[in-house]
């Protein structure tokens, strides 16, 4: 990835998206923000405990140098589902209830998502012009998430699977996400057969929730695919980690979407 600081907010890009005229986007990190510990610094998150002027005075920093209003974007209440929503114009500056997915072939309509170790994955069809970007925790991954957005961009906008790319943002990594057999098992059977995505060190069960993103968009027909191979637990200096930081803790944003 390529790391970046614009006016103290400190960010990354896909290199698999550097160069493409007219596609702005953005891996923003916790660095660069007012909110006060635990959600130091750069929180996006409206519902996590923080003072909201503090979060409001982030959007706009973090919007502020991609060059987008704090309020001209859209963006999801997630809820670990599998609802995919298609947006445009008439969307900017509100929030889609439970949904964990969106996409537009629409320019001038830049989509806002939130983490704190789920998997974001970020889409983006060449051809058409069209971006998605979906919420993928655990539970939304077994809900279908991942497949519903391709599916969406497909079914929906006319998108082939093949001329779709496809990036795997931070997330929290199998080095630290431990699990019980049971969401094992469940993540297993939602993925193609033999794909690798549990592994057990002195007997405990560790996911590889990146894997099995992967593993899914494979299955979808997606073959241009980029992981950033960056862990959220690992990494709280950068990025916010709900179970590393013990669900007290932000959210940091990543911003899709086509200029006007």
């Amino acid at each position: 990835m390529i790391r970046e600081c614009i006016d103290g907010v400190l960010l990354y890009r896909f290199e698999g998206l550097s160069g493409v005229e007219g596609l702005a986007h953005a891996v923003l990190t916790r660095i660069g923000g007012v909110s006060q510990p635990p959600y130091a610094t750069l929180n996006l998150g409206h519902t996590v405990g923080d003072d909201l002027v503090a979060v409001e005075e982030n959007h706009r920093r973090a919007l502020g140098v991609l060059g987008l209003a704090s309020r001209r974007v859209v963006s999801p209440h997630q809820v670990h589902g599998a609802r995919v929503g298609i947006v445009g114009q008439a969307h900017l500056c509100a929030v889609q209830p439970a949904t964990d997915a969106l996409v537009t072939g629409m320019p001038g309509v830049p989509l806002l998502m939130r983490f704190a170790d789920c998997a974001p994955l970020l889409l983006f069809d060449p051809v058409r012009r069209v971006v998605g970007m979906a919420h993928a925790g655990w539970r939304g991954f077994v809900a279908g998430v991942v497949t519903a957005t391709v599916r969406t961009m497909t079914e929906r906008l006319g998108c082939a699977p093949s001329d779709l790319w496809a990036g795997i943002g931070p997330t929290i990594g199998p080095c630290c996400y431990a699990v019980e057999p049971d969401v094992a098992t469940t993540v297993e059977a939602a993925c193609p057969p033999g794909a690798d995505v549990v592994r057990s060190v002195n007997g405990q069960l560790y996911l590889d929730l990146p894997a099995a993103v992967q593993a899914q968009l494979r299955a979808a027909g997606v073959e241009q695919i980029e992981q950033t191979k960056m862990c959220t637990a690992c990494r709280v200096d950068e990025f916010f980690s709900y179970r590393a930081e013990h669900g007290r803790t932000g959210r940091f944003g990543i911003v899709m979407g086509m200029a006007e």
